[in-house]
């Protein structure tokens, strides 16, 4: 069955996530803690994801917004910085992620070859309109999906069906596209066309699926997806 429609991740797939911490460090009155920028914001997308899949065993589900904030405070704190204004700079810059290099003539290509786009995100909408907007992509997407619509996180299989419930597809139409090991699994396992992007060289996930291919970034994805 031909790959009709390509669903990508957002943060750490289309937008990167560091970019907030490193922006943040090169401002006028971060010389105290610029050089701790790195781990802070490997702490921050640490919490941010454990406490997804935690809220979502716990049934205890809140926006991505409130567990982004969470996730900083926590690494705020591990980091000994009691900064308010820090604080609220970190997140205003987070609405404000810049996209990875190669993401705008990568999306272009894809439309070029006649697919359909889409965001498939854990990410609250406001979060993922400003992001997309703020990227200059937003035009790019055919939709952008959040598991707000079911109230649960990744990688529960509801979030997954939000797609062929958008767009009326088969499992095997679609091409999923992940920077998160553990999503491209998942959705391996329902039943995608999953592709990990593996920036960090990272082993794979020991998990219930495994993706049919690994790339390093999102470049070889356009002729990957043209052979068919």
């Amino acid at each position: 069955m031909p790959i009709r429609l390509c669903v990508f991740d957002a943060y750490g797939t289309l937008f990167d996530v560091a970019a907030a911490a490193r922006a943040a460090a090169k401002e006028p009155g971060a010389e105290g803690w610029a050089a701790r920028w790195p781990s802070l914001s490997a702490h921050w997308r640490r919490k941010q994801l454990e406490y997804t899949w935690l809220r979502a065993v716990a049934v205890t589900h809140v926006d991505f917004w409130q567990v982004t904030q969470d996730a900083l405070d926590w690494a705020l704190e591990a980091e000994g910085l009691n900064d308010p204004a820090l604080r609220g700079r970190l997140l205003d810059l987070y609405h404000e992620l810049a996209a990875f290099p190669e993401v705008p003539g990568v999306l272009d290509a894809l439309k070029g070859q006649g697919l359909q786009l889409a965001i498939l995100s854990n990410g609250a909408p406001q979060m993922l309109d400003a992001a997309a907007r703020s990227a200059g992509i937003s035009p790019l997407f055919d939709a952008i999906l959040s598991v707000e619509d079911v109230g649960v996180f990744k990688p529960h299989r509801s979030v997954y069906e939000l797609v062929g419930r958008q767009f009326g597809t088969m499992p095997a139409e679609v091409a999923f596209v992940s920077s998160n090991c553990w999503d491209a699994c998942a959705a391996a396992a329902f039943g995608f066309h999953a592709i990990w992007i593996n920036r960090e060289g990272a082993p794979i996930d020991r998990l219930f699926g495994r993706p049919a291919h690994v790339l390093h970034d999102l470049d070889a994805l356009p002729a990957l997806l043209a052979e068919g």
